[in-house]
């Protein structure tokens, strides 16, 4: 599992961009600049939804003021699914880019996968949020819970940061 002071793997994902889907190189979006990246364990899934993203879009200035270039929402939905979600939610409006993770890759290779069939949720990612400067890991907020959003919420990883 990835931990403070681990560089992030590289990592294709997806989002939907003027012209339908583009792939993202995760390290790109990384090198030279501090990025916040929070994963959540489903697209419009009650916490998520009514908490996870919400939370990050109170507090984008105040991250921004931390001198955060910009944060990202993951997830193992498909692009299509990111992108309605981040409309429907107001993150895109509110800058915050929406990533999928549709195969898992990233997920799986940073040991934050989990499987919980019987409600349907087949590869998707623990609940958790970083702070990733130049593709380190400075911050690592993971819940024990994915039904929680408290360690990784935007007001629980700011008071992280300090």
């Amino acid at each position: 599992m990835i931990s403070v002071g681990d560089q992030l793997p590289d990592a294709t994902l997806t989002l939907i961009g003027d012209n339908g889907p583009e792939q993202v190189q995760l390290s790109d979006k990384l090198k030279g600049r501090k990025v916040v990246i929070f994963a959540v364990p489903g697209a419009f899934t009650k916490t998520c939804h009514s908490a996870h993203v919400p939370s990050f879009i109170r507090t984008k200035d105040q991250f921004a003021a931390k001198g955060v270039d910009e944060i990202i929402c993951l997830a193992g939905n498909d692009p299509f699914v990111m992108s309605i979600w981040g409309d429907n939610t107001g993150a895109t409006e509110a800058g915050i880019t929406m990533l999928s993770d549709a195969d898992c890759g990233f997920t799986d290779a940073i040991g934050m996968r989990f499987d919980a069939p019987e409600v349907g949720l087949i590869a998707r990612s623990l609940r958790y949020a970083m702070l990733v400067d130049d593709g380190a890991v400075k911050v690592l907020q993971k819940e024990e819970n994915p039904g929680q959003c408290e360690l990784s919420a935007g007001e629980g990883l700011l008071e992280a940061m300090g």
